[in-house]
C-alpha cells in the first residue's frame, strides 16, 4: 500500500477529464450548479443546492479527507474547458483493501456526454492498480434508476438491497442498492471493456 497516502496529492487525468483534490476555494467553481441546478442532488444524502449548503458540502468533504476517511475530487471537463461536478472515494479501508466510490454528480450539460465513463475508468484504475484494492463498492438510492443504470453500464454487479438504510434529505428513509466490482472482475474484463468504450468515443 506504499503507493497511496492521504498526504499525497492525487491528480487523475486523460485527454478528456482531470480530477484533482477538492478545495474549499472550489465554492466559486461550483456556485453555478448550486444556485441553478438544485435537482442534481435529488437523491443525495448531503445536498449542495444553494450557497450555504454548498459551503457545508465542501467543508464536510475536505474535513473527511483531513481525517483520512474520504478523498474528494472536483471534475474538470477538458473538452469544454470548465468544471463539471464532483466525485470521491469514501469509506476507505486500507487494511481490508476496500473502498466505496460515490458522491458523484455532474451539471446537466455534462450528463450523458461520456464524461462519467472517463471519470470512472480513471478512479477504478487508480483504486485497483495503484491502491491495490480488492473490492470497490457502489451504493445509491434504490429509486435512482438513472444512477443504477450508469453503474451497471461500467461493469458493477448488483448484490442486493439494504432496506430502510439511511435517512432521506427532507424526511423518510431510503432503501439503498449495493453494487460492486472485484479485483478479479477488473483484471479479467472490466478494465478492458471500459478502455474499449473510451477508445470508441474518439
Amino acid at each position: 500500500m506504499e503507493d497511496f497516502t492521504f498526504a499525497k496529492e492525487i491528480v487523475l487525468e486523460n485527454n478528456c477529464v482531470l480530477l484533482r483534490p477538492l478545495l474549499r476555494s472550489d465554492v466559486d467553481n461550483m456556485r453555478h450548479f448550486a444556485e441553478n441546478e438544485p435537482e442534481i442532488w435529488k437523491y443525495s444524502l448531503i445536498p449542495a443546492s444553494g450557497e450555504e449548503n454548498l459551503v457545508k458540502y465542501i467543508e464536510q468533504a475536505v474535513e473527511a479527507r483531513d481525517a483520512e476517511k474520504e478523498y474528494p475530487f472536483i471534475v474538470f471537463d477538458k473538452r469544454l474547458n470548465t468544471y463539471a461536478g464532483s466525485t470521491r472515494y469514501y469509506d476507505i479501508q486500507l487494511a481490508y483493501k476496500t473502498l466505496q466510490l460515490g458522491y458523484t454528480w455532474y451539471g446537466k450539460n455534462f450528463q450523458g456526454t461520456g464524461l462519467n465513463l472517463h471519470c470512472k475508468f480513471l478512479l477504478l484504475q487508480f483504486a485497483f492498480d495503484t491502491m491495490k484494492m480488492e473490492r470497490v463498492e457502489f451504493r445509491a438510492d434504490a429509486d435512482n434508476a438513472k444512477s443504477i443504470a450508469a453503474m451497471k453500464k461500467i461493469g458493477c454487479v448488483e448484490e442486493g438491497i439494504l432496506r430502510s438504510h439511511l435517512p432521506k434529505y427532507g424526511g423518510g428513509r431510503r432503501n439503498s442498492i449495493l453494487l460492486s466490482i472485484l479485483r478479479s472482475e477488473w483484471d479479467d474484463k472490466v478494465k478492458e471493456m471500459l478502455a474499449l468504450r473510451i477508445a470508441a468515443q474518439k
